[in-house]
């Protein structure tokens, strides 16, 4: 080495001084790349091939090459900022990127590229270093983890708070926490939960070790386990050892120990300041609890108690209310000879959707029925007691025999008494078996649905009133449509929640009750079954309650017995039906002679009861055998006058009266009946 023009005493320099910027660079893990863009050829010295972690033989030179340790994320990131560099015009960029090694683990990387351009300004050449930036960010790493985990933390609590808001019941609150969206989230490999029950603890939900802890099932509060410490201290306990938790636990640990958990928390699950149970957390790979993350644990443990505080109340509250429903609904359904009948009921199971809707079917004099179907506003245990009223006063005035106009003024009189904000939609249908005549009032309800007997369904139209429980609705304003059922045919009678769909139209809903019901007759059961699973995937949303009437073959009296049929005050409409009775009676009696005198008698009996005294009437045929084989009208009714008999001239068109009754019965006359009276008369009808 020339050493000459050196002062006395200087070190010499090193032989290959100034160094070499190739090994410069390549002893600080820096590499060369070379991108020839018109040929599509990147070219990497060793020391860049090492940062890629490639092997020569790896590498062909084609930048697509570099795919293997390129994540298709960061593959997008890099062309993206390259090409806008090289759109914006500039000669420099540099970024930083992540690659994944040979073995699976990422590297951060940093790129530096000048780009040469043609005279025109297009770029043809890039070249540049590549170096392993991971040492250098490190710490940025480290931070960004902590973050990221913070933040993943952050998202669960956010999830699980969000999805237990929707939670109703204490099972939905453990399904939010058994979820994809729950705690497993946090790490937990394992969780347990137990609720506070008579100075004990029933486990609610065991995850994975519902059959290695049957001792937790049902645990005393005073006992050494972890759940009964953590609710009588109402404070958290971490575990972060095997050791500590077997020493502190020795009669818990063999259940424990086959899941592998290296770390636990137990946190007790107050609200309003008392202890309702206990949530029990397993780890794997966990060996800490730091604070911050004791902090956000005990958060989650006040907002899971909080939710099952909300779904304890409401299971409370759904019990009373469907406790209260069950009561108010009647629990047999009469037999009705010449009626089949069917009900059912199927509650709502969503939110508090409990009480409006109920049924009944009320046996009356006579042998007639009323079936009665209706909907109280609203689905909370308000609307459970005002539907229990409410069918109360329904059978009271229906059994008083009111005509259905005057059963349903009266009871919406009772409804706005009542002083409450609810009103109640309603439909009564009173039945004659024997006749077939159906009187219908509808107070806001829908149409039934008639059931023919060749299988077809239309629905009824019936005349609309306004709902109950508005003010100043007297009987008039409660119109009666008539109609008569056919032997086989059905009457159907729904609440909406049948035909009722969130976002659809009604009438759609109805059209496919009526593609449902068009069956043929079939048994009733089956029927009221397939109609109730009509909603479908809405099933639940709305109570559902429905009653089928159909006709048999018409109850007819036997020889020897009576038939009564009563008669609502004022209701002349109801005289058809006394007449039907009477041709059935003398049918069934074999008095065929007499039909006609029995029928038209009956029914000037029946019309002078019901213009000349202020109440109803009873109408009873016998069958009184002997020497002479007699058939017997018996007309009762609330006026102790006596009827009188006129003369010919007074005969009129319609009112004929006494003295029709007087020429074709045998014999006729009247028996006091209490306040009353009862106006008989008789017919000889010998057997043929």
């Amino acid at each position: 080495m020339d050493t000459q023009g050196a002062a006395p005493g200087t070190p010499a320099a090193p032989r290959d001084w100034p160094a070499d910027p190739a090994t410069t660079l390549a002893l600080n893990g820096t590499g060369t790349f070379d991108w020839d863009l018109d040929r599509g050829v990147l070219h990497l010295d060793a020391p860049g091939l090492a940062v890629w972690d490639l092997r020569p033989q790896e590498y062909d030179e084609h930048p697509g090459s570099l795919g293997v340790r390129l994540p298709s994320e960061e593959s997008v990131r890099l062309d993206t900022l390259v090409s806008q560099a090289m759109k914006d015009g500039r000669t420099t960029f540099g970024v930083y990127f992540r690659i994944r090694r040979r073995d699976g683990t990422p590297r951060w990387t940093h790129a530096q590229g000048y780009i040469r351009r043609d005279p025109s300004g297009r770029p043809h050449r890039v070249v540049g270093i590549v170096r392993d930036a991971t040492d250098e960010l490190r710490h940025v790493t480290d931070r960004l983890a902590f973050d990221t985990e913070r933040t993943r933390e952050a998202g669960v609590v956010e999830e699980t708070t969000a999805a237990l808001a929707h939670a109703r019941t204490v099972r939905d609150v453990i399904d939010v926490l058994e979820s994809a969206r729950g705690l497993g989230r946090l790490g937990a490999v394992s969780l347990m939960m137990g609720l506070v029950e008579d100075h004990h603890i029933r486990q609610m939900a065991e995850g994975r070790t519902a059959s290695l802890v049957p001792e937790l099932e049902y645990t005393r509060l005073d006992a050494d386990f972890p759940m009964s410490e953590v609710v009588r201290t109402m404070s958290a306990r971490f575990f972060v050892s095997q050791r500590e938790f077997a020493s502190r636990y020795p009669l818990l640990w063999p259940y424990v120990a086959p899941l592998g958990a290296s770390a636990a928390a137990y946190l007790p699950l107050i609200a309003q300041g008392r202890a309702l149970g206990a949530l029990g957390l397993l780890f794997r790979d966990k060996h800490t609890f730091p604070p911050s993350e004791q902090t956000l644990l005990t958060a989650l443990a006040s907002t899971i108690a909080q939710s099952l505080q909300r779904a304890m109340l409401y299971e409370q509250e759904l019990e009373l209310a469907e406790s209260l429903q069950r009561f108010m609904l009647p629990h047999t359904i009469p037999a009705v000879p010449g009626l089949r009948t069917e009900v059912s009921y199927r509650p709502a199971r969503q939110g508090r959707d409990i009480g409006g809707d109920w049924y009944d079917v009320i046996p009356l004099p006579g042998g007639r029925v009323a079936a009665v179907i209706g909907d109280v506003q609203g689905h909370d245990t308000h609307a459970a007691a005002v539907m229990g009223q409410l069918r109360i006063v329904l059978r009271a005035y229906a059994a008083e025999g009111h005509t259905a106009s005057t059963v349903l003024a009266r009871a919406s009189t009772f409804l706005h008494d009542l002083d409450t904000d609810r009103f109640a939609t309603c439909l009564y249908a009173e039945a004659d078996p024997a006749s077939g005549w159906l009187r219908l009032v509808r107070a806001g309800h829908l149409d039934p649905v008639l059931l023919r007997r060749d299988g077809t369904a239309r629905p009824l139209p019936v005349a609309g009133a306004l709902p109950l429980g508005l003010p100043h609705l007297a009987a008039l304003d409660f119109p009666v449509t008539s109609v008569e059922l056919e032997v086989g045919e059905t009457l159907l009678m729904f609440t909406d929640g049948l035909v009722e769909r969130p976002g659809a139209d009604l009438d759609e809903g109805v059209r496919a009750l009526l593609r449902a019901a068009a069956h043929g007759p079939g048994e009733l059961g089956p029927l009221a079954d397939r109609l109730c699973e009509l909603p479908g995937d809405h099933a639940g949303a709305d109570d559902i309650a429905l009653v089928l009437l159909r006709r048999d073959t018409a109850p007819g009296p036997r020889p020897g017995r009576r038939l009564r049929r009563h008669v609502a005050a004022g209701d002349l409409r109801a005289v058809a039906g006394v007449r039907q009775a009477a041709r059935a009676a003398t049918r069934a009696w074999n008095a065929d002679r007499c039909a006609d005198a029995v029928e038209l008698a009956t029914q000037e009996l029946t019309v002078n009861a019901l213009r000349h005294t202020d109440g109803g009437a009873v109408v009873t045929f016998r069958l009184l055998d002997g020497a002479d084989r007699r058939v017997r009208v018996e007309v009762e009714d609330t006026s102790a006058d006596q009827p009188e008999l006129g003369a010919d001239e007074d005969i009129g068109v319609t009112g004929r009266g006494m003295l029709l009754v007087d020429r074709l019965a045998d014999v006729w006359g009247v028996d006091p009946r209490g306040t009353g009276k009862c106006v008989w008369c008789e017919f000889v009808c010998p057997l043929t």
